[in-house]
């Protein structure tokens, strides 16, 4: 029942950006050979958490003990991620990470050295912050060039709005500039599945 309810409100609170075609889903094996022309910005949502939808209203970044925080199947989750993209020898030039613990938390299991940055940060409590911090990643995946891919560790509500596309958990978005636009090309589960 609480997944059709965030689906709910995701759809909701996302409007047309769902409504968009969704990219091909496709194998991680199938992915390393695409990503390894380079180009490529990955949007990664967190791992798996606590449950819970948002943060809790007392919330502030600096501490993890106001936030919903990744649970010990998340943690599992971001090592096994990590550890699969190494394996299937997906290069990664940068990791780029929300500030909210959840997500840094997913970085560092995952990739371990990683660089926090508050274009990641989500906007799920305050749409007004949406425009500029979009803005902010396109402008960065538009600099993106092979044969360079970077890691965006952040929440479903920034990949809908940069991307157009829903994520799961621990799911990974790959997308590029293509005709002026960033755009989802295709999407994968870091773990082998």
């Amino acid at each position: 029942m609480m997944r059709g309810a965030r689906a709910l409100v995701f759809a909701l609170v996302l409007g047309p950006a769902l409504a968009a075609a969704q990219p091909p889903s496709i194998g991680i094996d199938d992915a390393a050979a695409r990503l390894a022309s380079g180009g490529y910005v990955l949007m990664m949502r967190h791992a798996r958490t606590e449950p819970g939808l948002g943060d809790p209203p007392q919330f502030r970044i600096g501490d993890c003990s106001t936030q919903r925080n990744l649970s010990a199947e998340g943690r599992a989750q971001a090592r096994a991620i990590g550890a699969s993209l190494r394996a299937a020898g997906i290069r990664i030039a940068l990791v780029r990470s929300s500030q909210w613990c959840r997500c840094r938390e997913t970085a560092e299991q995952a990739f371990g050295a990683h660089d926090e940055w508050p274009a990641l940060n989500s906007f799920f409590a305050d749409r007004s912050d949406e425009p500029q911090r979009t803005a902010e990643v396109r402008r960065f995946a538009g600099g993106l060039s092979p044969p360079d891919n970077a890691m965006l560790v952040t929440h479903q509500v920034n990949i809908s709005a940069a991307l157009g596309t829903f994520t799961a958990p621990g799911e990974i978005v790959a997308g590029r500039w293509r005709d002026g636009a960033l755009v989802a090309e295709f999407r994968f589960f870091g773990e082998r599945r």
